[in-house]
């Protein structure tokens, strides 16, 4: 069962990140902090990773590594490591988008498998979020992202390689199955126009 230190925390995420919305909609990012927390429980994770998934993005985009150890202070080292394990870079600014994202990559099966889950489930939402957009407003989704369509299906398609070899299950299942969505063209027929996600 979850604590009170996962109440502490969600409310710990949704102070830090109230203000930011998801990319090209309106909708506020800690539902994608509740989306991957959710994920790595249904998985089976404990309290430290699913307070990590609410805290996946809270060093790399509010504080750097002064937010890291304030998360390890107020929620333990095991959790500050795990988020630590799913930062691309610590560099401000960052460096470009291809190589962090290939040194990633690289450094992804050396991270233990408690990282690797909550890696997991964020991953898999980002891309279940793609494929919902991709399939309500087209190529036009694309632009929102520093990879541009090429870059984006590439990264994905590397990431659920990847995940499908070091974490398989039904979790990387579904990392798959969103990737393969949104590397197919899609037929102009296919797209319904409404409200995007991502």
């Amino acid at each position: 069962m979850l604590t009170s230190r996962y109440d502490d925390a969600f409310r710990y995420a949704h102070d830090l990140h109230r203000h930011q919305t998801r990319k090209g909609s309106g909708v506020p990012y800690v539902a994608h902090l509740m989306a991957v927390s959710s994920l790595v429980v249904e998985s089976g994770g404990d309290e430290d990773q699913a307070i990590a998934a609410l805290l996946h993005d809270a060093a790399e985009d509010q504080g750097g590594a002064a937010t890291l150890a304030d998360i390890s202070r107020l929620f333990g080292h095991d959790v500050a490591a795990i988020i630590s394990d799913c930062t691309d870079s610590w560099e401000d600014p960052k460096p470009a988008w291809r190589p962090r994202k290939e040194a990633y990559l690289r450094l992804l099966p050396t991270k233990p498998a408690r990282s690797l889950l909550v890696s997991l489930a964020d991953k898999t939402h980002n891309a279940e979020a793609i494929l919902t957009d991709y399939r309500t407003i087209g190529d036009e989704i694309w632009s929102r992202f520093n990879g541009g369509a090429e870059g984006t299906r590439w990264y994905y398609s590397a990431l659920s390689a990847l995940f499908s070899v070091i974490l398989p299950g039904p979790l990387s299942g579904r990392l798959d199955r969103a990737v393969l969505g949104f590397l197919a063209p899609l037929d102009p027929g296919e797209i319904r126009r409404g409200k995007s996600h991502s």
